[in-house]
Order: C-alpha cells, then structure tokens, then sequence
C-alpha cells in the first residue's frame, strides 16, 4: 500500500501562534489530545501520556520531533504500542490566513506497518476526526 496516508484539514478562527501552542506545550496538547510529558523541543523525544480516568499519566505514544519551524511547520514521529515499533511520521502545516489557520495534518508511514495497515490506519483516521474536534473547540 505504498503512497497510504491521512490528510487532514482545519480551519481554525485563531492565529497560527495561538494554534502552535496546542500542538507543542504540554499543558494544552492535553486539552485536546493527550498530555505531554514535557513541552515539544526540536530534536528532541516526546511521550504523550493517557488522560484516561484511573490510567492518568501512562506512556501512551511517544516520538521524535525532527523540525519545528513556529508558527509554521511541525514535524515528529509516532508510534505507540499497537504499532509494534513502527515509527509514523505527523507533518503538521500552520497557514495564516484572513481570520484565522488553516491547519493540515499529513501522516503517513503507514507502508511500514505489515500486518493490517489499512486497517490501522483507517484506525487513526478516525481517532484524528474525534481528537481535532476538540482542538476545534479549544483553539479557536
């Protein structure tokens, strides 16, 4: 399934500064994703932890962040348990426009997943259509 991928598109009524915020600090990535251990850092590794009842603060999933470029272009791997290992790759692109952002999601690397990848990510493409209406909620 060579060429798979999710594309996602918002149109956020907020500047792209404010948008970056919930994608990079911890404390706002948990109002609509999960929380961060730490803020995003170029380079350097993340782990988002469970905002589950009971199950708070478990390693959920976790990458690297291979560019930032505010308030323009983030760029990170993903992966998580049910991935066994296989690192996915989030582009996120922040595009000023009149009144707002608009922010597109590109993940892909689903071809390195052997087993039922279209399922997988079938999987989260759907999770990222429940996750990014909160983000709308609390963003804009």
């Amino acid at each position: 399934m060579s060429g798979m991928k999710i594309v996602k598109t918002l149109f956020l009524k907020a500047p792209p500064e404010h948008v970056w915020k919930f994608l990079t600090e911890a404390d706002r990535m948990a109002e609509w994703f999960h929380r961060g251990a730490n803020d995003l850092a170029e380079g350097g590794d993340y782990i988002l932890q469970t905002n589950s009842y009971g199950k708070e603060g478990e390693k959920l999933c976790w990458g690297k962040v291979l560019e930032m470029k505010k308030p323009e272009r983030l760029v990170h791997t993903f992966t998580h348990g049910m991935l066994q290992g296989v690192e996915t790759t989030c582009t996120w692109t922040l595009e000023k426009v009149m009144g707002g952002t608009i922010l597109t999601l590109v993940h892909d690397g689903w071809d390195k997943v052997e087993e039922g990848a279209f399922g997988m990510a079938a999987n989260h493409d759907s999770g990222w259509d429940e996750h990014f209406a909160r983000l709308r909620k609390v963003a804009s």
